[in-house]
């Protein structure tokens, strides 16, 4: 990956246990939760006997630091090398979570692997020091009271357990915020585990010593047992790693156990998935997805339902904390599609539960189902204001992304399942879709706004691709009835939202206004051929002289730009040059951004500078192209 990172992932498992790299350098600074609050993460080298830095804030420690050589980021692994005093140290972290993987997309288990070598023909002895502290488990021990175990889990592999002495489990919920239950886990294999106060906090060690010519290799395990991981109306749920009945001890011997086995699968994954993106969109769209997937992976979390249901439920971060949402579920779905349909209903699933109960009043769809990690009703809008409402964009969204699942499957199993909350959201569209009146969509940091030609987009398509549906289940009729409307309206579209230019506008009532129309994505991905083939040439035409250093703006009226969006409309480019030079842009967004934070989507098109969200499930939109290019939904 050629990419330079603006953030570098090294465990990446759910919204709670989730630490990056937010400098070039991983010892120049502290490692850091998502939020970039500091969690820390010490590795020291004892090269000869003396110390040197490899990861963590090396100067704040006042000690020398290795020097790094380089830094590679592949599919699930961030591998850094560093040498000093004649050896050369490589640290990878790698973090499996492999979405065509149930149980280790929700193992909650990441590795540090270390290897030594000599560079200047010498051997050297070599103790490898890892630390952590109850930053990982806590945000203030000192309120909470920490314990610390020293635990055996087998007779090569020894860890050091720490968590509060307080259990308040699931006992809070928010955004930028930490996880003060349960406890983590620092294991080594073949080497020795300790309590430490270094830094006046509460930390765990791990070491290993080493000789650069019979003895060059060292693997850690972090591991997190949060206990229960969600609330879901009223249920406190596991998560789906203890469907199978183990320990959290069993299952980090299982992940030593199997850790070349799993190296060798996540190799594997990454070769393919870099040669189906570099064919689908060339070199610099395969690194943005190598790059987005241990982000979006790890921003949800995997749990079964009180009736053995899978929920693979995400979290808003920095951008209110909610829960299941669904206009976040929408961008991310394309990675799902690809990987793993069965995470995509999951997706869908507390959506649909909370609005068959009696507590949704509203014949269309609601927007989330919570405040991760508390799933007991919609938290956007202070709950159930009808002004804040999204009823024309989530309808849609539900629509199209079981539509999207039906037809990769190529079973209507899912649709039968929540038949009449479908039929009820598609009726809604019938009636409300064509010419929508002022409300919120999924682009709601725009505010209201009245008449959307792309919010329209996204009724017409999603009636299209019912149409499809009620066909694939037999209902002749009222596939008709479907297509006839969607036809009606998208003729409809085409000659009220006219620029006369070639371009189409932000709202019907609005002349020469613009804004990106990535909802007609579906009329390529599903083939539906909705619209006229020269509608969106020219739109998609129109967006490359409205462009900024850093993408299209979203809407006419700021800079502001979305990654996820703009993938969408580049998919619709009928050459690969075009779509290049719509995402190129985006790559180099990321690539020169001075926030330095995990993906984010929402960013100024003119600075590069991240407006707000950041390690979002929504960076799984960057796989619409490809979604499209496996034609999987055809």
């Amino acid at each position: 990956m050629k990419l330079r990172a603006p953030a570098y992932p090294l465990i990446t498992v759910d919204p709670y246990f989730n630490i990056w790299s937010m400098n070039d350098k991983l010892n120049a600074d502290d490692t850091r939760f998502w939020t970039g609050d500091r969690t820390m993460l010490l590795g020291r080298a004892e090269i000869d006997g003396e110390t040197f830095v490899f990861m963590g804030n090396a100067k704040e420690l006042n000690q020398p630091r290795m020097k790094q050589i380089s830094v590679e980021v592949t599919t699930f692994t961030t591998k850094y090398v560093f040498e000093a005093a004649g050896v050369r140290l490589a640290a990878s972290f790698t973090t499996p979570v492999m979405p065509d993987n149930l149980h280790l997309a929700s193992r909650p288990i990441s590795y540090l692997n270390i290897e030594v070598t000599a560079v200047d023909g010498k051997n050297h002895t070599v103790k490898v020091n890892v630390k952590a502290s109850e930053e990982f488990c806590m945000e203030n021990y000192e309120d909470l009271g920490v314990t610390v175990d020293k635990i055996s889990i087998s007779e090569e592999i020894s860890a050091m357990k720490i968590g509060g002495i307080e259990q308040a489990i699931l006992g809070k919920s928010g955004d930028g915020i930490g996880i003060d239950w349960g406890y983590f886990y620092l294991a080594v294999k073949n080497g020795t585990v300790a309590t430490d106060e270094e830094f006046k906090r509460v930390c765990v060690s791990a070491e290993k010593s080493l000789d650069t010519e019979s003895n060059s290799t060292v693997l850690f395990a972090f591991a997190y047992d949060d206990i229960k991981s969600l609330v879901y109306f009223g249920n406190q749920l596991d998560a789906y790693w203890k469907s199978q009945g183990n320990t959290i001890e069993q299952e980090i011997e299982a992940a030593f156990n199997e850790y070349d086995m799993l190296i060798q699968k996540t190799e594997a994954f990454h070769k393919k998935l870099v040669t189906d993106a570099t064919e689908a969109g060339g070199e610099k769209y395969c690194d943005l997805l190598v790059l987005a997937l241990r982000q979006v992976m790890g921003a949800h979390k995997l749990v079964v339902d009180t009736n053995g249901k899978l929920l693979f439920v995400s979290k808003e971060c920095f951008s209110n904390g909610c829960a299941a949402t669904a206009d976040v579920s929408y961008p991310s779905i394309p990675l799902f599609l690809v990987y793993n349909t069965e995470l995509a209903k999951g997706l869908m699933r507390p959506i649909l539960h909370y609005a068959a109960s009696d507590s949704w009043p509203y014949p269309f769809a609601p927007h989330d189902v919570g405040r991760y990690p508390i799933l007991n009703g919609q938290a956007y809008s202070r709950g159930l204001k009808p002004e804040w409402q999204m009823p024309v964009e989530e309808c849609g969204n539900m629509i199209l992304m079981a539509c999207a699942v039906a037809l990769a499957d190529k079973s209507t199993d899912f649709i039968t399942e929540h038949r009449a909350l479908f039929d009820t959201w598609a009726e809604y569209l019938f009636e409300n879709g064509l010419d929508p009146v002022s409300q919120v969509t999924s682009d709601d940091f725009a505010g209201h706004v009245a008449h959307n030609c792309n919010l329209s987009l996204k009724a017409i398509m999603a009636l299209g691709a019912y149409s499809k549906i009620c066909k694939m289940l037999g209902e002749n009729a009222l596939a008709e009835k479907y297509l006839t409307k969607a036809q009606k309206m998208a003729d409809f579209w085409v000659k009220n939202a006219a620029n006369g230019d070639g371009s189409y506008r932000l709202a019907f009532d609005r002349p020469d206004s613009y804004s990106l129309k990535y909802n007609a994505v579906w009329d390529t991905v599903f083939n539906m051929k909705l619209l006229p083939e020269n509608v969106m040439k020219t739109e998609l035409e129109s967006y490359l002289s409205r462009a900024n250093p850093y993408g299209m703006p979203l809407i006419d009226s700021s800079d502001f730009t979305n990654s996820g969006w703009i993938t969408w409309a580049a998919t619709m480019a009928d050459s690969k040059e075009l779509f290049k030079k719509l995402m190129d842009p985006v790559w180099l967004c990321f690539n020169l951004s001075p926030s330095r934070v995990p993906l984010a989507d929402w960013y100024s098109s003119v600075t590069s500078i991240k407006l707000a969200g950041q390690n979002r499930t929504v960076q799984g939109a960057l796989f619409m192209k490809l979604l499209d290019y496996k034609k999987i939904c055809r």
